[in-house]
């Protein structure tokens, strides 16, 4: 599913913007934190290969075997593995933190920096503060409609959990980042059906699950069903759509 789905219809959404500002020029290596199935790191190694070793760090097993076997079919020189790396080994940290909890990101930028040598590039790609609107509005109403989780609590949690530019560069620099900035852009996500939807492996797989983690499973169902029903009553026959803030968040260490 990583490698079929969510590769092309989510992470390369936000690669794009790294693509553009990559600069391994006085780079030797680099490491990639959460590479997935390894589609972005074997082409940064396309590019940039002749001159930086690429490490990748894989986030399961499952994804290590895909990325491997897909490296080997393609004679891809990317070392890839699931170990933790020693501290300020890497010229350059890219790390994809689309699917980091929101309170886990500072420690997720703390560790692409710890794996940095001073004066390392690091760049750390996420969702920001605005992402979601349109879910988040409906899945208040579906709580609010189905007495649960405290709704208004529940999704302001969400909400307010999203970094803004201004606290991910607070974050990178409690983490000793210098040289910081951030960019963001507004990726549009649609579907033609509420099914469609909730359907998908970003939403059913991958999204629902982060931010309903604390329901029961019970519950979980009763708030899809729900959103489903409202999606399909307020759109009618257009089309669901939802935005998110792309951020890339980058800097040196210091």
């Amino acid at each position: 599913m990583r490698d079929l789905y969510i590769q092309e219809a989510w992470t390369g959404r936000f690669t794009d913007a790294v693509d553009k500002r990559l600069d391994l020029s006085d780079s030797e290596n680099l490491l990639y934190i959460n590479a997935g199935t390894g589609t972005h790191a074997m082409a940064i190694d396309e590019r940039w290969g002749e001159k930086v070793d690429v490490f990748a760090a894989c986030g399961n097993e499952d994804e290590l075997t895909i990325a491997r076997d897909k490296a080997a079919a393609v004679s891809s020189k990317v070392d890839f593995s699931t170990i933790r790396f020693e501290d300020d080994a890497f010229d350059a940290v890219l790390a994809d933190a689309t699917f980091v909890p929101p309170g886990d990101v500072e420690k997720f930028v703390e560790n692409a920096v710890r794996v940095g040598r001073t004066g390392a590039d690091i760049a750390v790609f996420l969702p920001s503060a605005g992402s979601y609107g349109e879910i988040f509005s409906l899945l208040w109403e579906v709580m609010f409609n189905e007495d649960l989780g405290e709704h208004g609590t529940a999704v302001e949690k969400m909400i307010s959990d999203l970094p803004t530019l201004s606290q991910l560069e607070e974050i990178a620099d409690r983490a000793g980042m210098v040289n910081i900035q951030t960019t963001v852009s507004t990726e549009i996500f649609e579907y033609e059906t509420a099914a469609e939807f909730l359907a998908s492996p970003l939403i059913e797989d991958y999204l629902l699950p982060m931010w309903l983690d604390t329901f029961e499973e019970e519950d979980m169902e009763r708030v899809t069903a729900q959103l489903a029903k409202l999606i399909d009553e307020e759109e009618g026959p257009l089309t669901f759509r939802f935005t998110v803030k792309a951020a890339l968040l980058t800097g040196e260490k210091a």
